[in-house]
């Protein structure tokens, strides 16, 4: 059995060496087979071959019989895909504990200082600008988060919904007020869903969860900020996600 280079490429990332990936696609062309078949088939030195079928199973991509001679047969891919996913988490927890207790304290003691960009715009101007360079740089998302008083800036970088953003991004919008006042944005191909609410304090734009600009204020905005900060994009980005869900659909 043959497998494109996407393929293999994507179980190379996924742990499993060129003999691996070879005996596994044996296997799954065979369905079941002796160590000695699947050497000969996949051109894996007899030498190695227990080697290689013993961390297939302990990756959790075959399974054996009990019976001698052994004979040994895949896992679904999918199944075996869950499996490694399970395994990448558990490690990941382990690693992650492992620097919180030996590095962490370390860029602590030397009291090394995040430096993430952040900038106050001042003016409708300077807000559009930076809008029109999130929706440009966007390729996959862009969450917005219109309150009432947004709507003018909204209706300003209305033209971007149309021209600015690649064909790959997909635009979430919630707004507040009468939903009528909104209709106006959902002739864009690139929106993909827009939701309502009836009062909202503050809004902004997140763009694949990497940067965001924050409109804060009741009637008028007080105060329009940019920033890539990990942890207050991320803050951002869950708000939203949480302001979204109890809001009524368009």
């Amino acid at each position: 059995m043959t497998a494109n280079e996407e393929t293999r490429s994507t179980l190379r990332e996924m742990g499993l060496n060129a003999y691996e990936i070879d005996s596994y696609l044996v296997l799954l062309d065979s369905g079941e087979m002796t160590a000695m078949e699947i050497s000969r088939q996949a051109n894996v030195p007899y030498s190695k071959t227990y080697e290689v079928l013993n961390s297939l199973k302990e990756k959790g991509w075959i399974k054996s019989g009990e019976s001698r001679p052994f004979k040994y047969y895949p896992v679904p891919p999918l199944e075996a895909a869950r499996s490694t996913k399970l395994r990448l988490e558990g490690k990941y927890v382990c690693w992650e504990s492992i620097l919180a207790e030996t590095l962490q304290p370390l860029y602590e003691k030397r009291e090394l200082v995040e430096r993430p960009d952040m900038l106050i715009l001042r003016g409708q101007q300077a807000a559009l600008t930076k809008i029109e360079e999130i929706f440009k740089k966007a390729s996959v998302e862009i969450m917005v988060a219109a309150p009432e008083f947004a709507k003018p800036l909204i209706m300003l970088a209305e033209p971007l919904l149309g021209s600015g953003l690649k064909k790959s991004v997909t635009m979430k919008l919630m707004a507040a007020g009468r939903k009528e006042d909104w209709q106006f944005i959902k002739k864009y191909a690139g929106l993909g869903a827009l939701r309502i609410r009836d009062h909202m304090f503050g809004g902004g734009i997140i763009a694949d969860g990497k940067e965001a600009m924050l409109f804060l204020g009741e009637d008028k905005p007080s105060l329009v900020i940019w920033s890539n900060h990990v942890g207050l994009v991320g803050f951002a980005r869950e708000y939203f996600q949480f302001l979204w869900d109890s809001s009524a659909t368009a």
